[in-house]
């Protein structure tokens, strides 16, 4: 594969894995001249990817405007979003159906399906271009998340807010609201991830918590935790820091300071990494591979989880349709193990991120 690569600049590629509509069940690649991407997201069918110079890209499906270019159409290669020219975006997050964007002016923008809030408009509207949230201070934001009807953000200082649904507890609010709202935790908050119908906070101080829809364990909550899971709970069982924690639609996957990496929830498709045998756990389960290779990063699609080890390598596991793991042309089943992503062992492998059907991979 290396000659194939020969054109890829010294500010790297976005490697495009599954259906992306970009290049459906082909692995291909694009980059965006003298302008490195610096943050990226997939959403269930749209993608999202932000360059140096604070340009915002878009690409996939566009039914509820979450392309942010004010119409409905598909777009099948990543197109600029006009309407944020004039900002420097820094920053995005793509839920389901809608998307969000940080700029460096501090405000945030969203845009897509809002038919539960999840916009933070204070209305459940859907918008096709990118709105300011007026219901937050102008600053500067250090993570996003966005679900399937809901929404989360954390500022520099560390302040939690969420906004959206609450009709699984997902928003950790115990309500739904449609302006963004602060959740208050001990400590200040590092980080925060959002599946279809829950969510996972991780503090600076390597605590993690979550709320959200119980089923199937992907809370790794204890069972007398489970009663009230509208609010975030500790997990207790995971005694290493975490530092890095996603939420796939049934299972959630976690980092430790020390590189171990900790799955829990559904794993009929392989997602959890833990074999063919274990198709679901209640509690976190550690992957021995990552024991021995230390892991830097994780991410979850629905169903399929990609990790990025200390050394810049790429592992990927779980459902294996349209070829969104990148192990190959003829692999398109389940994969119930980390495999190693072959295509970027001349590539130091930077960030990735996994949506619905599809997987991008900045190296």
């Amino acid at each position: 594969m290396a000659s194939d690569d020969e054109d890829v600049p010294e500010s790297g590629a976005v490697f495009t894995f599954g259906k992306t509509r970009f290049a459906d069940n082909l692995a291909n690649k694009f980059w965006i001249r003298d302008d490195a991407v610096v943050n990226l997201s997939c959403g269930d069918e749209h993608s999202a990817v932000v360059t140096a110079n604070g340009k915002l890209y878009t690409f996939g499906c566009n039914d509820w405007g979450q392309l942010g270019h004010g119409n409905t159409k598909s777009y099948t290669k990543p197109s600029v979003v006009k309407k944020l020219k004039p900002e420097k975006v820094y920053m995005v997050a793509c839920g389901r159906n809608h998307t969000i964007a940080a700029t460096e002016s501090g405000h945030l923008y969203s845009f897509g399906c809002g038919g539960d809030g999840q916009l933070g408009h204070g209305d459940a509207e859907d918008s096709h271009v990118p709105k300011i949230i007026e219901g937050l201070d102008v600053q500067k934001y250090k993570h996003l998340a966005c679900g399937s009807d809901f929404s989360a953000a954390i500022t520099e200082n560390g302040e939690l807010y969420t906004w959206g649904s609450c009709g699984e507890g997902q928003n950790g609010l115990g309500e739904d609201t449609e302006i963004p709202t602060r959740l208050h935790l001990h400590g200040k908050v590092r980080m925060v991830s959002c599946g279809y119908y829950h969510m996972a906070v991780v503090t600076e101080d390597g605590s993690l918590y979550m709320c959200g829809e119980k089923e199937g364990g992907k809370l790794g909550l204890d069972h007398e935790q489970l009663d009230n899971t509208s609010q975030l709970q500790k997990i207790k069982s995971i005694e290493d820091q975490v530092v890095v924690a996603a939420c796939g639609a049934e299972f959630t996957a976690v980092v430790t300071k020390n590189g171990s990496v900790y799955t829990f929830g559904q794993g009929n498709q392989g997602q959890l990494g833990l074999g063919s045998s274990m198709m679901e756990t209640e509690f976190p389960e550690r992957i021995p591979l990552f024991e021995k290779v230390k892991a830097r990063t994780v991410s979850c699609g629905e169903s399929f989880t990609a990790v990025i080890t200390k050394h810049g390598n790429l592992y990927t596991f779980g459902d294996g349709r349209h070829g969104k793991l990148g192990l190959g042309d003829e692999c398109f089943s389940n994969t119930f193990k980390p495999e190693k992503v072959k295509r970027f062992n001349n590539f130091t492998v930077k960030m990735v991120t996994c949506g619905g059907c599809h997987m991008l991979v900045a190296a």
